[in-house]
Order: C-alpha cells, then sequence, then structure tokens
C-alpha cells in the first residue's frame, strides 16, 4: 500500500502479503536450494515501505529478502 505516487522510473511494486512470525508460508518459485512448493515457517517479517521476510524451509535451508513474488501464505 504505497502512500505517494511511485516515481515513473520505478517500475512495478512487488505484490504484498502480510505474514506473522511462524506462519507457514510455500514457495512460489525455485530459490537457491529451495525448489517451488516447499514449504516453510517464517522466522523474521522485516521492513516498512518493502515488507520483506526471512523463512526457514522444510528442507533446513534458511532464505531472506522474500516477498509476495517468491512465498505465499500456507
Amino acid at each position: 500500500m504505497a502512500l505517494w505516487a511511485p516515481h515513473k522510473l520505478a517500475g512495478e511494486l512487488p505484490p504484498e502479503i502480510d505474514l506473522k512470525l511462524r506462519q507457514r508460508v510455500r514457495s512460489k518459485v525455485d530459490l537457491p536450494k529451495v525448489p517451488a512448493g516447499t514449504e516453510g515457517r517464517v522466522l523474521l517479517a522485516n521492513g516498512f515501505a518493502w515488507r520483506r521476510y526471512r523463512v526457514l524451509f522444510d528442507n533446513g535451508v534458511e532464505v531472506s529478502f522474500l516477498d509476495g513474488r517468491h512465498i505465499e501464505a500456507r
């Protein structure tokens, strides 16, 4: 939810998702060492203008800087 008009060269905003700590998620795309469809749990929710998450996936891989382009609520 942008509170101001984005700059005309800024590009498209990533889809927003609102997740809570320890919420279960699923990867939407292939990530490094994490195939699409792998489930995991949110470890950290961070950011003000760009909401991003750190997730520990069930295969033991931890990935940060994830947003609505990468993960979805389960």
